[in-house]
């Protein structure tokens, strides 16, 4: 078998990524136009039963399972995370966007978390678009009886038809006027190809800062504390990043302050209570 030269290589590969910053810019452009509007999809339809048994079928080669609980169908999706947890309840969460709640002191805004917090063994929840992360404190902990309680608890807030949140939602990075081309294209790729994908395990990356060639992202729901959030992290967004946008020489992940204290204060109390 014959292959090219490594120059037509190397050529090829850096005329890609020149068309894909060219269609980034021409995407750019596109958005500040009045006109302008992102499709988004949204599940129209979800499945109902009228059973108030719960039951539930296992497909262990997709690591799914389905529970209909009254007349909600809710489905139930494991992800990268052995600690973290996916309902899918068939019906819009937050519509668009994601919310996080990495302790109980956080979730305020939102009956449902404060009522899925209620669960022994839940360390943090995470609302996407369509779904619910729920993530537990310890792998030791069984997921039978947290899975139980949360499923009753998923059903009985959308049947009673309360707001899912009063709290802010992050949806797509926001772009400023003050955002140079980097960061605009930076902001970019992370809404069309890397967040879609981490949310569909159950988490999602939020855009945090650019300094000095590296990006700062804050990774929430299932990606928090999962064992390949740093495979993720290096080979799979800061090489998509670098491969389109060469200004782009690191990707490291940050917390919150609120978030690091909060953590100390759990791994304390863990720590006490193994004693």
């Amino acid at each position: 078998m014959c292959f090219p030269p490594q120059e037509v290589l190397i050529f090829k590969t850096n005329k890609m990524a020149a068309h894909m910053r060219w269609a980034l810019r021409q995407l750019l452009r596109t958005r500040n136009t009045p006109n302008f509007r992102r499709s988004v999809k949204t599940r129209s339809s979800y499945q109902s039963q009228c059973s108030i048994q719960i039951f539930s079928t296992a497909q262990p080669a997709t690591g799914t399972s389905h529970f209909s609980i009254r007349q909600l169908s809710i489905q139930t999706q494991d992800t990268p995370n052995p600690r973290s947890l996916k309902f899918l309840p068939g019906k819009p969460v937050l519509g668009s966007g994601t919310l996080d709640f990495p302790t109980s002191t956080s979730a305020g805004c939102s009956s449902l978390a404060r009522d899925l917090f209620e669960i022994e063994g839940v360390k943090s929840v995470f609302y996407g678009p369509d779904f619910i992360t729920v993530t537990k404190a310890d792998e030791d902990v069984e997921w039978t009886d947290i899975k139980h309680h949360a499923l009753e608890a998923i059903a009985k807030f959308f049947e009673s038809g309360n707001p899912i949140t009063t709290g802010a939602v992050h949806h797509e990075s926001s772009f400023s006027e003050d955002d140079d081309e980097v960061v605009s294209m930076i902001k970019e790729l992370l809404d069309t190809r890397i967040r879609p994908t981490v949310q569909e395990d159950g988490g999602d990356v939020i855009f945090k800062g650019f300094e000095g060639g590296t990006v700062q992202l804050k990774l929430v729901g299932s990606c928090t504390g999962c064992p390949s959030s740093t495979v993720t992290l290096k080979s799979g967004i800061q090489n998509m990043l670098q491969f389109y946008i060469p200004e782009v020489n690191n990707v490291e992940q940050v917390e919150d302050e609120v978030d690091e204290i909060n953590a100390k204060v759990f791994s304390e109390l863990e720590r006490k209570l193994q004693k």
